[in-house]
């Protein structure tokens, strides 16, 4: 797609529903956008599309090798994958998603290899709530960030370079700043269990609050 014009939405003042039918066309055509997260602002393309993320690498500077998550919009757009997991992992999912969690899950149907990179049991998962929440396609997702920098919590900061180079830009406003918290489950249902690989936005108290009410420890 074009990115001599990336076309600017906003979520306030009712903007909710042109912005999701945005993201689905743009993402449907192959294209790149800024949208906000729960925490921060990130990149996002079709998590098939392997032109299409390695443009986001190139816009943000370099390619670390390191896997990105797939997050969801609904529920029902992740019944499938969740039906390959465990209970406990399945119960896991229903704990914390959605949410500001990232988890890392068995990917038993090798689902979405791109986002894996050298690792295809594993995946990213993440479901989003909030103004884009009901939107239909799975993304590919990292923050909207150049290489080394800090992930931008407003739109304001998100770097005009990015901007110029992306199909679609979705105006948020100020978020919390704050990441995902990244959940390792891969191995809760054999014999293992849970392991924060990055601190966010959940505090380790407050997922061992959430995992122990659905007997999970």
């Amino acid at each position: 797609m074009s990115t001599d014009a990336p076309r600017v939405v906003p979520l306030l003042h009712g903007g909710a529903a042109a912005a999701r039918s945005a993201l689905e066309r743009t993402i449907a055509a192959g294209g790149v956008v800024v949208f906000p997260s729960d925490g921060v602002y990130g990149l996002a393309c079709d998590p098939l599309d392997a032109g299409a993320i390695a443009r986001i690498h190139r816009i943000k500077g370099r390619d670390d090798g390191k896997p990105a998550a797939v997050m969801y919009f609904s529920p029902l757009a992740m019944r499938e994958l969740v039906a390959e997991l465990g209970p406990r992992a399945a119960a896991v999912v229903s704990a914390l998603l959605p949410g500001p969690v990232t988890l890392v899950v068995k990917n038993a149907g090798h689902r979405y290899p791109l986002a894996c990179r050298e690792d295809v049991e594993r995946l990213g998962v993440r479901l989003l709530a909030g103004p884009l929440a009901g939107a239909i396609c799975p993304i590919f997702q990292t923050s909207a960030n150049l290489s080394g920098k800090p992930a931008p919590g407003r739109f304001a900061d998100v770097p005009d370079s990015i901007l110029a180079a992306v199909d679609l830009a979705i105006d948020g406003g100020e978020l919390s700043g704050l990441p995902s918290t990244v959940v390792d489950v891969a191995e809760i249902d054999d014999g293992g269990g849970w392991e924060i690989l990055r601190e966010g936005a959940i505090s380790e108290g407050d997922l061992a609050s959430a995992l122990a009410k659905v007997g999970l420890d």
